[in-house]
């Protein structure tokens, strides 16, 4: 079986033999990018219908797991959505205009501001998990589940070795 990334490093060894020893990083790392490229644009055509950016399926996402009462600080929400302040109160905005989650005041510390799922937020991320959850098993499919647990295990490592912990 041959893919693009074969024929990158096929195309690569003929032109310059001596690297023919040297190309296996990008067998690896090619293929990741390719495969987060269509992972991204799936999602994205996922999203969509629901009327959601794949930014804000994040949001919903981290609130609900964050588990009773669904709230946490827009601080919380930037190390898990990987943005910046300006980024997560502009997707803030949007989802509040949506009515999906809303700003409440922490009742310990009247200067916190907690985002809250609203129950039509909480109604859709249970409902959009469960299709996620499907959706992602798809793309899945040509792996089974003992490929996919060792996949795991090795990104895994390799994230953790390039400092991508909780």
């Amino acid at each position: 079986m041959s893919d693009a990334v074969d024929m990158i490093v096929g195309q690569w060894a003929a032109e310059s033999p001596d690297l023919a020893g040297e190309l296996w990083p990008i067998e690896v790392l090619a293929r990741i990018q390719r495969v987060n490229r269509v992972v991204e644009k799936q999602l994205k055509a996922f999203v969509t219908e629901h009327d959601l950016e794949p930014g804000e399926l994040d949001v919903l996402t981290t609130l609900r797991r964050s588990g009773p009462p669904y709230a946490l600080t827009a601080g919380t929400l930037i190390p898990a959505a990987m943005v910046t302040s300006g980024a997560i109160s502009n997707r803030i905005d949007r989802m509040e205009a949506k009515g999906l989650v809303e700003r409440v005041r922490d009742g310990k510390d009247r200067r916190a501001v907690r985002i809250r799922l609203t129950p039509a937020g909480h109604a859709l991320t249970e409902t959009l998990m469960a299709a996620h959850l499907r959706h992602f098993e798809q793309l899945l499919a040509p792996l089974d589940r003992a490929t996919c647990a060792t996949l795991a295990t090795a990104l895994r490592t390799l994230l953790e070795a390039h400092g991508d912990t909780p």
